[in-house]
């Protein structure tokens, strides 16, 4: 019996952005498959007092069963290393797509400048519909099917209900000061990845650097993707994805 496939969406999006994906494995894939809104997004629940990660992760948990495969986009990979400590007899695989257990550049790590995530925070407190639009002009910068790509984004991003204003801003701040690469190093599971080439939130960089800090990381690079090779490349994506599976 194979587990449960649960895929999670990245900032400012929804469970929808995997509709797509979804009903292509459907086909192939003998286990349930779903995808899950992150606590706060697409009118799921937030967490009862302060959202952090390990609260939001908790609120997760209870929606995944045992033996789970998790599929990550962007932000979500930090819930999902984050559900496989806090849950280890939940997830049994993780596929981190174009996501990072450190999303900002340190003196050590290739990531997005700090000042990209300041700028973010504080147009979001003047204009949430503008930053989030800005935030989807960054994710397909690079790939050659740019503007198909936002308008696929924003089409499946108005599927659910807007996000909740505290989770887009908390979302934000964990992009800015998780740093869970000691996590990662220890983790005793299969973790994949897929990544775009083209990436200038993840940068090419970075896969090189998962798999010397985890030796049970293997990964793929999507020569002409950039930070959502699902639906840029989907059936390039779909291939990798069946091949772990």
């Amino acid at each position: 019996m194979q587990g449960e496939l649960v895929f999670l969406h990245g900032w400012g999006m929804n469970k929808a952005v995997w509709q797509l994906c979804i009903e292509e494995l459907k086909e192939s894939y003998k286990g349930p498959i779903k995808s899950v809104n992150l606590p706060g997004f697409g009118g799921a629940n937030v967490p009862n007092g302060e959202y952090t990660l390990a609260s939001a992760t908790q609120l997760l948990g209870e929606q995944i069963s045992d033996n789970s495969t998790i599929v990550a986009w962007s932000l979500a990979g930090l819930f999902a290393l984050k559900l496989a400590e806090l849950y280890p007899t939940k997830v049994s695989k993780i596929v981190l797509v174009a996501s990072s257990p450190c999303f900002v550049e340190a003196l050590d790590w290739e990531g997005i400048n700090e000042q990209v995530l300041n700028d973010f925070s504080e147009q979001l407190q003047n204009n949430t519909t503008k930053t989030i639009e800005r935030f989807l002009a960054i994710q397909a910068m690079g790939s050659e099917r740019a503007k198909e790509d936002i308008k696929t984004l924003r089409a499946l991003l108005k599927a659910q209900p807007a996000a909740n204003e505290n989770a887009l801003s908390v979302g934000l701040e964990l992009l800015k000061s998780q740093d869970l690469r000691t996590l990662f190093s220890r983790l005793s599971l299969p973790i994949y990845g897929i990544f775009g080439r083209l990436d200038t939130l993840v940068p090419r960089q970075v896969p090189a650097r998962l798999a010397d800090l985890n030796p049970l990381f293997s990964y793929e690079i999507i020569a002409k993707a950039s930070h959502a090779p699902f639906i840029s490349h989907r059936q390039s994506f779909l291939s990798y994805l069946k091949s772990i599976l």
